[in-house]
């Protein structure tokens, strides 16, 4: 049994906090921030992104572009409903999304936002940390490695998560700069 055998699992939790705060508004345009919104095409919620490409044309601007100009209506429909604070303009060809300065509370409130979804991310570690400290007791017990390895192996499963949260402050501090630039 070897502690790195888990550490994919720890490599998750990373990947799905920079996903998870990728779309958080920081001061440019990012498709992250409406790709996943909820879109009422053909009768079913669709993201945004199956329906429309998604492109920056510069630092404040977004461009929602459907395949089928039919739904132009249900995407400005969808953006609005979404509560991002981004107010769709309708050219009867695309969506403009224009992103106005972010004022000193709305940063206040993203970071606030930001500090959730990593205490999440913390959480969900620790939950990891759980389930492999519950598999090396139940090695122990089946008499698969013993006491001292047991304990090498809980010394080693510490440090790991040490190192992964350190990780999350990192890209925590990272964002929180980025949200924090004007």
């Amino acid at each position: 049994m070897n502690i790195n055998d888990f550490k994919i699992d720890f490599d998750k939790v990373i990947e799905f906090l920079k996903t998870d705060i990728s779309g958080l508004r920081t001061g440019r345009a990012s498709a992250a921030m409406v790709e996943g919104i909820s879109v009422d095409a053909y009768g079913t919620h669709q993201p945004l992104k199956a329906v429309a490409s998604i492109t920056i044309s510069d630092a404040k601007t977004l461009m929602i572009d459907p395949w089928d100009k039919s739904l132009l209506g249900a995407v400005e429909k969808g953006i609005r409903d979404s509560n991002i604070g981004l107010n769709p303009v309708n050219d009867g060809r695309g969506i403009r999304l224009i992103l106005p300065e972010l004022t000193v509370e709305r940063r206040q409130e993203l970071i606030k936002v930001l500090h959730q979804r990593l205490e999440n991310a913390r959480i969900s570690v620790r939950k990891v940390r759980e389930e492999i400290r519950d598999t090396i007791a139940g090695e122990e017990k089946e008499g698969n490695i013993g006491e001292d390895e047991k304990f090498k192996l809980q010394e080693d499963l510490d440090k790991m998560v040490k190192d992964y949260n350190e990780k999350i402050k990192g890209v925590g501090d990272d964002k929180e700069e980025e949200i924090n630039t004007i």
